[in-house]
């Protein structure tokens, strides 16, 4: 049984005594970041009271702890989304791991003339570091259209793909808009045209089971504090043959196995390879214990809880004459709106006048406005802990309306 109001006991930030504006904190803001359980916080802090030392650096047991630590977290996070240990790099999140392709693949093998395929939906995680590839090698970079709800669908990826693409890199579920892309269909058309398929799993890895193998996407990026664990520690999943041939983005202590005077460097194979430098170790325990959080909640029943609650909040929200949805048919947990006649910064300001967070800007989607028609929207993101109770109270907030300038004035 998935009882939410259980589970809401573990996380601190989801005490009764947090109060914002003179109301109960509701949070909304989960695709940006995540609250984390005490078994996360207790991780973390493990590291620093009772096993701080180095990993890969010293011969003494305090070090061979942490070296051991930081190898089962590396065990947890394959099997999480059924990958080979070794196909596992640590690194500071979603932005650093697709960064690490584009420099370390994208700039060694793309030429001039080479194609990257994009969405106007991608995280500027997805696009920047693509940008500077363009740069560096005179490739080109395409979009693959939208359909008209905003959803890629592999039908415009084979109208877009040709014998030119290289690499297709795209979300598995948009930040904003929130749809979900069949992946593992995508895979295919990229490999029959001899692309490689990087996926950006931010947003789909905290919420649903994710399986590399299955999918057979060839590269997989997502951060861990978007599902219940630290800032600062990510994940690059790579197939090891693809992380063989990619350079690191760094270069530093702990990822080579020799250098000499002249130059010559012999690199660690993956993934150490990867991971020059002290890591965050503190993030990787945290990292470990949240994984293990979750599994013990079930990726199916976090999708299922999930879904049941965004269909609730749809059912409630469409109801109000004075509201834009752009995403009602999206699969994952984020609803993105707007009030008509309403700048989305002042009805954020409004709402978190009333103790309810949400995001409102481009979300890092700064191409999707061109698609959307409009410059700015207000976007709510569930989490497995978020309840009907505060769906309502957002509801009665959107319907009461009131003076949004109130935000600023009271």
């Amino acid at each position: 049984m998935f009882d939410v109001y259980k589970i809401r006991k573990d996380f601190p930030m989801l005490s009764d005594d947090k109060i914002e504006q003179g109301h109960k904190l509701v949070y909304f803001d989960n695709a940006a970041t995540t609250f984390k359980p005490y078994s996360v916080i207790k991780a973390s802090d493990e590291y620093y009271l009772n096993e701080t030392a180095n990993a890969h650096r010293g011969d003494y047991d305090l070090a061979y702890k942490v070296d051991t630590k930081v190898d089962v977290v590396r065990d947890k996070v394959a099997k999480f989304i059924n990958a080979k240990k070794e196909e596992i790099v640590f690194t500071s999140g979603t932005s650093m791991s697709i960064n690490l392709i584009a420099f370390g693949y994208g700039i060694k093998y793309l030429k001039e003339d080479d194609e990257i395929l994009l969405t106007e939906a991608e995280h500027a995680s997805n696009v920047l570091p693509w940008f500077k590839v363009k740069e560096v090698t005179g490739a080109k970079i395409n979009y693959i259209p939208l359909d008209k709800d905003g959803r890629l669908t592999v039908e415009n990826i084979k109208k877009a793909i040709t014998k030119k693409t290289k690499i297709v890199a795209i979300a598995q579920i948009t930040n904003v808009l929130a749809f979900k892309a069949d992946i593992k269909e995508i895979a295919k058309v990229c490999h029959e045209y001899g692309a490689l398929l990087m996926v950006d799993g931010a947003q789909s890895v905290p919420h649903m089971k994710v399986d590399v193998k299955d999918l057979d996407c060839d590269f997989l990026s997502f951060s861990g504090h978007k599902l219940c664990g630290p800032t600062g520690i990510g994940i690059l999943y790579g197939k090891y043959d693809l992380l063989k041939k990619t350079d690191p983005f760094m270069s530093g202590g702990g990822n080579n196995a020799r250098f000499d005077m002249c130059g010559n460097v012999a690199f660690l194979q993956p993934p150490e390879k990867f991971e020059a430098g002290t890591q965050n170790l503190a993030g990787i325990y945290g990292l470990g214990a949240a994984i293990d959080y979750l599994n013990n909640l079930g990726m199916d029943n976090i999708e299922n809880y999930e879904k049941e609650l965004r269909k609730y909040a749809i059912s409630k929200l469409k109801t109000l004459q004075n509201l834009i949805i752009y995403n009602e048919n999206a699969e994952g947990s984020i609803i993105t709106i707007n009030v008509k006649d309403v700048f989305a910064q002042d009805e954020a300001s409004f709402l978190n006048s009333k103790g309810i967070c949400v995001r409102s800007g481009e979300h890092c989607a700064k191409i999707l406005h061109e698609f959307l028609k409009t410059v700015a929207t207000v976007r709510i993101s569930f989490y497995f802990y978020n309840t009907k109770e505060e769906v309502d109270y957002l509801y009665e907030t959107l319907k009461e309306g009131g003076n949004f300038l109130d935000a600023y004035f009271n």
